[in-house]
Parts: structure tokens; sequence; C-alpha cells
């Protein structure tokens, strides 16, 4: 017998589900590092105006999708569009490369709360982080060797997120949000309070917030922040679709939609502010400007971040608890979306039970991630992984969501916006066709065009083609074959 679908327990719980899908890593360690390369407090404007032109009618774009078809993102587009059915495996298939190496991560967080007592890192927190934890190795292509103090908290990172998917929408995903995402809060908050009030915050805040606004006429600046808006938002890669197909019947999404979305940017200007005010501390108490101590993504949480506790004395331990405890909240509550999304995917598909769902995907990714994230390649596989299917496994997916509806369906986007407007307080119009036909698909169209070329060119970094081929091109085409597959095989 088929299991009813779920839904959320009320629009609340939707609500705090989606902002806590919304929150993750990504706003504590790249949002206050990509606004400072690009402008300091005159990339908040670029940064608000893709919020709207381009994050919001997005979002509500997947709300209305999830919530209309009453699917996952395969059964959802299919309904709009039968050959859509591979944009909607394309974006299950994201999901899960995403899950492998977010598990990784998570796992150095959850590690580094317990390195906090004591600051383990001792005198060099680089040195601790790439050759003591992480082991990294120096070999230009395949290198697994196994190490044993990463393997079992990333099987405790896989074990926390399966029980939570076991517990199904309600008692599972909403519960596990309803506790963590207040927890966030209030730690970070906590969090930020001690970082403004120590020495030399202030210079680090007049770094953040500073405008140049002579990097406005940059048009990279515009890309920067249009893409992180969508990395941010966790649209275009089929979360908001399932998250929206849970909903009752009777919904306001638009007004759902702008709590998320502003939820979100509030939580990253106030993690921009945190993390700055700290850097100004490290600034000071290193005798060096702010712009010496800057670092982005995995070097300011792992690497900079540590060096500040170090410097703390007496408040050092609590401090480094607040942070990583902070990093691991945020992570997990993503985490657990991101696996949502190819379950349901199943659930509907196949018609699989939810314990046999999550079994299956979960599981099978866990022992994966497990393998790869162990290993002493795992930063330097988060890195490509990371850095591919980003730029492109998730632009082109909202690129292609967005075309077929703005471009090729009209008719779609009409149906699409009474179904919102007719349960919605705050009603789409020209402004959100317009949106949604003429700019986001410019500004995404860019983005891979350049992403693209840059990796044919110049390759990532410093990584070998092997590396390269199998971790960065493999996950593409994995996801391009996946979709292609899974479209194919006949519903259950």
């Amino acid at each position: 017998m088929t299991e009813k679908r779920e839904n959320w327990s009320a629009r609340s719980g939707f609500i705090i589900a989606a902002v806590g899908s919304a929150v993750g890593l990504g706003n504590i360690w790249r949002f206050p590092y990509v606004a400072y390369e690009n402008g300091g407090g005159a990339f908040l404007v670029p940064y608000l105006i893709a919020l709207l032109t381009a994050g919001l009618p997005l979002l509500f774009l997947d709300y209305a999708v999830g919530h209309r078809s009453i699917g996952s993102p395969p059964k959802a587009y299919k309904q709009l569009f039968k050959p859509a059915e591979t944009l909607g495996w394309w974006q299950v298939c994201v999901c899960i490369i995403i899950g492998l190496y977010y598990a990784g991560v998570l796992t150095w967080a959850g590690s580094y709360i317990f390195f906090s007592l004591g600051q383990s890192w001792g005198a060099d927190p680089e040195a601790f982080f790439f050759k003591t934890y992480l082991q990294t190795s120096s070999a230009a292509g395949f290198d697994f060797s196994f190490i044993g103090h990463l393997f079992w908290p990333i099987v405790a990172i896989w074990i926390l997120t399966l029980v939570i998917l076991y517990g199904g929408v309600k008692k599972g995903v909403e519960l596990s949000n309803r506790i963590f995402l207040p927890l966030l809060m209030v730690l970070f908050t906590i969090l930020v309070i001690q970082a403004v009030r120590l020495p030399g915050a202030v210079e680090g805040l007049n770094a953040f917030f500073t405008p140049d606004w002579s990097k406005m006429m940059n048009y990279k600046v515009w890309l920067a922040a249009y893409g992180h808006i969508f990395f941010s938002l966790s649209v275009g890669f089929g979360i908001m679709v399932t998250y929206s197909s849970y909903l009752k019947p009777k919904t306001d999404l638009t007004g759902s939609g702008l709590i998320v979305g502003f939820a979100n940017s509030s939580f990253e200007l106030l993690a921009g502010i945190g993390v700055f005010a700290a850097l100004g501390f490290m600034a000071f108490s290193a005798g060096k400007p702010v712009q010496e101590v800057v670092s982005g993504g995995i070097g300011l949480a792992f690497i900079a971040f540590p060096k500040i506790i170090s410097s703390l004395g007496a408040g050092a331990e609590l401090f480094g608890i607040l942070f990583f405890t902070s990093l691991f909240v945020a992570g997990i509550t993503s985490m657990v979306s991101i696996l949502e999304v190819p379950i349901a995917a199943m659930q509907d598909k196949m018609k699989w039970s939810r314990k046999k769902a999550v079994s299956v995907i979960g599981g099978g990714s866990a022992v994966v991630s497990i393998f790869l994230f162990s290993s002493t390649n795992a930063i330097k596989l988060v890195d490509i992984i990371d850095h591919f299917i980003n730029n492109l496994g998730i632009v082109s997916g909202a690129l292609v969501s967005i075309i077929m509806v703005s471009w090729f369906k009209r008719g779609l986007m009409r149906e699409l916006e009474a179904h919102v407007n007719h349960i919605s307080t705050i009603k789409l119009g020209r402004a959100w066709e317009f949106t949604l036909t003429i700019v986001t698909p410019v500004v995404l169209l860019s983005t891979l065009l350049l992403a693209l070329f840059a990796l044919i060119q110049n390759g990532y970094d410093t990584y070998s083609g092997q590396l390269l081929g199998w971790f960065g091109w493999g996950s593409v085409i994995f996801c391009a074959l996946g979709a292609l597959l899974m479209s194919k095989v006949h519903d259950r």
C-alpha cells in the first residue's frame, strides 16, 4: 500500500525548515568574504538588488512548481512539461553530490567543537588543519589512504542525518529544524555580542562595511552578488520545490517566501558583523591591517578563527565552542534538506516507503561519502566537487528551469502565477514575469558561460587533470547520466 504523502504541521513549520535549509555553512564563511572582496558596504546594493530581482522571483517559481504538483522535482517538472522530468532528475543528482561532501565539512566543524577545548590546534592552526588533522596528501592524483580520526565522526554525522530523515517530514525534518534553528540563532547572537566587544572589532567592521563604490562598475561584482543569492537561498536545485510540495493546499506562498528570503539575508549580515569583528581583533593582536588577516571559505573557518580563539585568553574555549557549534548546527539543517530531495523523488517515482528511500539513498550516499572523506584526499575533493557542482550543476539547473517556463511555455508561467496569486497575499505580476524572462536568465547564462570557459581553458586551481576529470567533470557527467537514465524509468 502506498504511503500517504506527508505535510508540514503548519505554515510555520515550512518557514522554519526553509530558513534552516537556506542558512547553512555558506552564510557564515562565504558571505562575509564575498562581500568584503566585492566592495564591502557597496556590495550590499547589488546583493539586495539580486535578492529582489532574482532570488525571490526564483524562490516563488520553485514554490509554485512544487506546491501546484504536490511532488518532488521530477514529478513536478513532468507535470508542467513531460520532457522536463529530466531536469528534475538533474536537480536530484546535484543534491546527491552535494550531500556527499557536505557531510565531510560537517565532520570538520563537529571535530573542531572538541578541538576548541584547550585549543588542540596549537601555535600553527594551518599546519594542524592540513597536516595533522586532515593529513592532506601531496600526491597529484589519487591517494585514498585511510584516516581513522575522520572515519568515526563522519559515520556519526550520517547516523544523525539518517535518524532525522527516518522521522519523516513532521517528526524528523520539521522537528529538527524547530530545535536547531533557534539554537543556531541564540548561539550566533552570543558569538556576535562577544566579537563586537573585542579590542580592534571596530576596525574589522569598518573593513566590512566601508563602501568601495568603484567596484560597482565591475560586472564581476554583480555576478558575484547574483551567484551568492542563488546558492544562499537554496533555489534552483530542487530543495524549495520539494519543501513546498509538503505544504497544505491553501498556504500564502509569497508571504512565506519573503520571510525566508529576508531572514536568510539578515542572518548573513549578522554573520558578517560577527566574523569581521573577530578578524578586526585578530589584526589588532597581530599589529597588522585587517586586509592581511582576511581569508575566505575553509581558511576562514578552520585557520583564521582558531587563531582568533587562541588569542582570547580566558574566553577562548567558550568562543570556539559557540563558533563551531554554530557551523555544525547550520550545516545539519541544510544537510537534511539536501537529502530530502532524492528521498522524495524516489518515493514519488518508485513508490518506495520513506524507510526504504532513506535506507537506499541515505545509506548508499553514506557509504560513498565515508570512503571519500575519511581519506587523505578529503579537502581536495571538497574543493573540486563544490566548485564544479555549484558553478555548473546548480546554475545550469536553475537556468533551464527558468527558460523552460519563461521562454518556451509562457502559458505555464501564467498558470503558475495564477496558482500563487489565488492563495497568496502579495500578488505576482509583470515585475515577476520580467525578472524571470530577462534579468535572471541573462545573469545565470553569463555566470555559466564564464565558469565553463574558465574551467575548460585553465582547469581549476593547481589540481591535476586526473582529479579534475574524475571528481569535477565526473560529478557533472554523473548528474547528466543519472538524469537521462531515471527519466527513462517507468513510474511505478
